[in-house]
This record gives C-alpha cells, sequence and structure tokens, in this order.
C-alpha cells in the first residue's frame, strides 16, 4: 500500500503505458460512478447477511455504517494547501466523527471561450491517439488511484452549513469483465475497504454499460466520433440535466473512472467536440494542485460548470472538477460562485496483478 495516501503522485507515471447524516440535494457529477458501485456493494453485503442472520443470531454491519479512520487534522489540512489556487476559507476543523465537517473549497473562475474548444479539443485528441495503449497479461486487475473531495450544504438540528470533504486519495480495482474489484476511500469505507463484486437486485450477475462499463465493455464501443455520441445520446436519454448536459457528463465519466483505449479516448474527445454548450477555459488546477487549461461545460439549471482539466503542454487529462460559475445553489444558496462543488484528480492507472496491490 501507498504509506502515504496524501503525497502527490503524477498521473503520467503509468498511464503512458456509517456513512455521515447529511442532506445533500444536488450529487456532484463526478461521484456517479462510485454511488453505483456502492450500490451494488450494499446489494451484496445486504444479500449476504441476510443468509447469515437465518444462520445465526447476529450479523456484522455493513462496512459503509463504520466510522474510517480519521487523518490528523494537521494532515488533511496539509493536503488542502497544497492544491494550489484551491484555498480553504474560514471555518471549522474535522470533526472526528464526521469527516464532512472541513470548511469550503473555492477557486478562481477561469475565462470560458467557446470559439476554442474544437481546436484544443483536435489537439487533445491527437494527444490521445498518440499515447501507448495499455496492455494487462490474463488475470490482473485495473488499478485506479485517484485524489477527490466534495463540497455540498449539511444540516445538523434545522442549521445549515456549506462544508468539504477532506481531499482524500480513492483506489480501486477492477478486472476487465468488471466482475471482481476492491474499494478503498477513507470516509466511504473501512480502512480495508470493501468487495465491489455481487449479483443486482435480481440476482443476475451485472452487465457492463455505459453508466456502469468495464474494462472488456469498452473495447466494444465504436471508435467513430458520430457513432459514438448517437450510442451515448441514446442511451441516456431521459437522464441528468438536458441530453447535452447528460453526454458530456458521461463521457467525463468514461475518462475519469475508466481507462479507455487510445483509440477509443480521441473518439470520446472528438464527440464531445459536436456537443453544444462546450467551450474551453484558460485556466483550471485539479485536487493535486496540478495547473492547466480545460474543457468544461456549463449546467444552466444549476449554475454548475464541469471542467475536464488538461496538462497545457502534453495535453495530459490531469482530472476534473465542478464549479459553481452562476448564481447561488444549495439549500439557502449557501454555495456561491468560485466554490469547487467537486473536485477528482487521476494519479495512477496501471494493471496490476491482484487486488490490493500497487504498482
Amino acid at each position: 500500500m501507498n504509506p502515504d495516501p496524501d503525497k502527490t503522485r503524477t498521473a503520467n507515471r503509468y498511464e503512458t503505458g456509517d456513512l455521515p447524516a447529511i442532506e445533500e440535494h444536488d450529487l456532484p457529477q463526478g461521484r456517479h460512478q462510485f454511488h453505483k458501485e456502492r450500490l451494488m456493494s450494499q446489494i451484496h453485503d445486504d444479500r449476504r447477511a441476510a443468509a447469515e442472520t437465518r444462520a445465526s443470531a447476529g450479523r456484522a454491519r455493513n462496512p459503509f455504517l463504520r466510522k474510517s479512520i480519521l487523518l490528523p487534522a494537521a494532515t488533511a489540512l496539509a493536503g488542502a494547501l497544497a492544491v494550489g489556487v484551491l484555498v480553504l476559507t474560514p471555518g471549522g476543523g474535522v470533526d472526528p466523527v464526521d469527516r464532512a465537517t472541513g470548511p469550503a473549497l473555492t477557486t478562481t473562475i477561469g475565462v470560458a471561450d467557446a470559439k476554442g474548444a474544437p481546436r484544443l479539443l483536435d489537439r487533445i485528441s491527437l494527444a490521445a491517439a498518440a499515447a501507448e495503449a495499455p496492455h494487462g497479461r490474463a488475470g490482473q486487475y485495473i488499478y485506479i488511484e485517484t485524489r477527490s473531495a466534495n463540497t455540498y450544504v449539511r444540516t445538523v438540528d434545522g442549521e445549515s452549513s456549506l462544508v468539504s470533504d477532506p481531499l482524500h486519495t480513492r483506489q480501486s480495482w477492477r478486472s476487465p469483465d468488471g466482475l471482481k474489484g476492491w474499494l478503498i476511500e477513507p470516509g466511504n469505507t473501512g480502512p480495508e475497504g470493501l468487495t465491489l463484486e455481487g449479483r443486482d437486485e435480481q440476482g443476475n450477475v451485472p452487465k457492463s454499460h455505459l453508466g456502469a462499463p468495464s474494462h472488456d465493455y469498452l473495447a466494444t464501443l465504436p471508435t467513430d466520433p458520430d457513432a459514438l455520441l448517437r450510442k451515448i445520446y441514446e442511451e441516456t436519454e431521459g437522464q441528468g440535466r438536458g441530453k447535452d448536459q447528460q453526454a458530456f457528463t458521461t463521457i467525463g465519466d468514461l475518462l475519469g473512472e475508466s481507462w479507455p483505449t487510445p483509440k477509443l479516448t480521441a473518439a470520446l474527445y472528438r464527440a464531445a467536440a459536436k456537443i453544444p454548450g462546450v467551450v474551453m477555459v484558460d485556466s483550471a488546477t485539479d485536487a493535486a494542485g496540478r495547473k492547466g487549461v480545460a474543457v468544461a461545460r456549463l449546467d444552466e439549471t444549476s449554475g454548475e460548470r464541469t471542467e475536464w482539466i488538461f496538462d497545457s503542454k502534453t495535453f495530459t487529462f490531469l482530472g476534473e472538477r465542478t464549479v459553481q460559475v452562476k448564481g447561488n445553489s444549495g439549500e439557502g444558496g449557501l454555495i456561491k460562485p468560485g466554490t469547487v462543488v467537486y473536485t477528482h484528480a487521476i494519479m495512477v492507472r496501471a494493471f496490476v496483478d491482484d487486488i490490493k496491490v500497487v504498482p
């Protein structure tokens, strides 16, 4: 295991080859995949627990109901201060019972340019197509390590405040077929993590799809940008806040929560260039403090802008963040422009030999 989970490592090092009681009124866009994984794990755990209950009087609690070990407050603060233009606004410290009590993350809002997006995405797609394709051996797992944090309105005893999770490391292991896996994420799993293996609510083996893709499933997607975008529109119809915003969100999840081949990655960028409302943002900083340029789209309903962040020289995909850029949202309008609602940085993606093994 990484001895220091808050120590920053660059993304392309390997790539070129009990839940807190909160009221969250809107799910940050980059968290969809985690909650899908969590739901599958809870279903699997509940089914297993029910069987154990019939055989014995007691059962172990669901791993999500156990509080995870907190980082020392000084470590959490140091990690947050290392995030470049992400700054900590005045507020309380980290509560030992509930991690989600940190001060809100804020940032300087970058300037959007609609005309610059097509040219930037063209350069990004060319760079992606030239990258080395990921190759694994039979029996290996896809390891993805990220750093992330959420900001949202938390209500306790009728009092609402804007809080952020500490920036933390998330580690996931997935078999290429998506049927086996493991997840470790402070605040959402116990220190040892939990299995991502299990059947769906009908007891069937889950099938991969755009919202929960396996590595093998990605290989079946079309690499023609028009065909790919058409498939995304068709399969996400009726989801999210409009078809264009949902298509942009879906592509972002595929880029950040899985490991597409260079050819598919390039196609995803070219497909994104065809979505109305996509812009270039001159400056953005990811959860690891790396600065770059961004491709983004504003959700007119919420006033949030989702930004995909790239290295400005190599055009390597660094991560994603969601920033409130227009109007106030959340309970009582506490989420104001400049608030980082969600931030997610890719640190490592690699093939490894087993669950809990790191490169």
